[in-house]
C-alpha cells in the first residue's frame, strides 16, 4: 500500500505542476481551457493533500481506501472530461499546404489564428510569411520573438520574417513580390491567405497587391479580415473556429508588446469572431474574401 501512495503522490505532484505551468498547452489543446486548468489545479491539490495525509499520518485502512478510491475516480473523471473537450480538426484525407502572408508580426494571429490552428490539427502543413518587424509600432526584436512564439503555439511548420520598412511597405513592392514568389516556388501551397484590399492600413494593401502579383498564376487565394478592414470588406467564405477561438485569443496574447492596443483585447477578438459566426450561422467564425478559389481545395481542407 505504501508503494502505491508513493506513486500516487509523485504522479499528483507532477500533475499539479503541469497544470500550473502548462497554461499554453491547455489553451492550445482544450476548449474552456482556463476553467479546466483551475479544476485540475484544485482537484489535484486536494487529492495530493489527502494522499500525503494518509501516507504521513498512518491513517486507518478505511481512510486509505476512501482516499485511494477518490483519487483514482477523480483522475479518471478529469481524464474523460479533458478528452471530451480536447480540440482537434477532422483528420484530412489528403493533407494540403497553406501559405499565410502578413504585413506585421501579429497580423496572422489576429486575422486567421483560429483557422491556422484548425488546419494544423487537421494534418495540413502551414507556413507563415511576415514582411515587416513592426518596429514603428513597438520593439522590433520583441515583436519578432512574439511572432515566432505565436507560430509555434499555433503549430506552424515554419515562419519566415523579413524587415521591410514598417508603415512603408509600398516602397518595397517589388522585393515583396520576389520573396512571395520564392515562397510559392518553395512550398507549392494549395491555398494562399493574405490581406484584403479593403483595409485602411497602407501596409496591408501593399501586401495584398504584392501577393496578387506574385500569385498571379495561383488558383486559390483568400483574403482575411484585419482589425483595420473597411466596411467594404465583404466575405463569402467562413471557417468555423468554435473549437479554436480560445487558442486564437491565446495566440494574440503572446504578442505582449502590443497588448495595450484596443483591438488586441480578448473581448474584441471574440466579438469579431462572434459577429462573423452569426453571418455564417455558427457560434464563431473567421471570414475571408476569395480572390479566386478552386472549390475542391476548400473541400479538402
Amino acid at each position: 500500500m505504501v508503494s502505491i501512495y508513493v506513486l500516487l503522490i509523485v504522479f499528483l505532484i507532477t500533475f499539479v505542476a503541469a497544470a500550473a505551468l502548462g497554461r499554453s498547452w491547455f489553451h492550445r489543446r482544450l476548449r474552456r481551457p482556463e476553467l479546466l486548468r483551475r479544476i485540475c489545479l484544485l482537484a489535484g491539490s486536494m487529492l495530493l493533500v489527502a494522499n500525503l495525509a494518509c501516507f504521513i499520518l498512518d491513517a486507518p485502512e478505511l481512510w486509505r481506501t476512501a482516499s485511494l478510491t477518490a483519487t483514482l475516480g477523480g483522475l479518471a473523471s478529469l481524464g474523460v472530461t479533458m478528452t471530451a473537450l480536447r480540440t482537434g480538426g477532422v483528420p484530412a484525407r489528403q493533407p494540403r499546404r497553406v501559405l499565410a502572408i502578413g504585413a506585421h508580426p501579429d497580423d496572422l494571429e489576429l486575422a486567421c489564428g483560429g483557422t491556422l490552428a484548425k488546419f494544423v490539427d487537421s494534418g495540413h502543413e502551414v507556413q507563415g510569411l511576415v514582411m515587416s518587424d513592426g518596429n514603428r509600432g513597438g520593439d522590433a526584436l520583441e515583436r519578432s520573438l512574439d511572432a515566432q512564439r505565436g507560430a509555434a503555439f499555433m503549430g506552424l511548420t515554419g515562419m519566415t520574417h523579413h524587415s521591410f520598412t514598417d508603415t512603408e511597405l509600398n516602397r518595397h513592392s517589388q522585393e515583396m513580390v520576389g520573396v512571395i514568389e520564392t515562397a510559392i516556388a518553395r512550398y507549392n501551397p494549395d491555398i494562399i491567405l493574405t490581406h484584403s484590399n479593403h483595409d485602411q492600413h497602407q501596409d496591408h494593401q501593399a501586401v495584398h497587391m504584392a501577393t496578387l502579383r506574385a500569385a498571379r498564376q495561383h488558383h486559390s487565394i483568400l483574403c482575411y479580415e484585419s482589425p483595420s478592414a473597411t466596411r467594404d470588406f465583404s466575405p463569402s467564405v467562413f471557417v468555423d473556429i468554435d473549437e479554436y477561438v480560445d487558442a486564437k485569443v491565446e495566440a494574440v496574447k503572446l504578442h505582449s508588446d502590443q497588448l495595450a492596443k484596443p483591438y488586441m483585447t480578448p473581448e474584441r477578438v471574440r466579438g469579431i469572431a462572434s459577429f462573423r459566426g452569426g453571418q455564417a450561422r455558427r457560434r464563431v467564425a473567421e471570414a475571408y474574401e476569395p480572390v479566386r478559389l478552386l472549390s475542391t481545395e476548400m473541400e479538402k481542407l
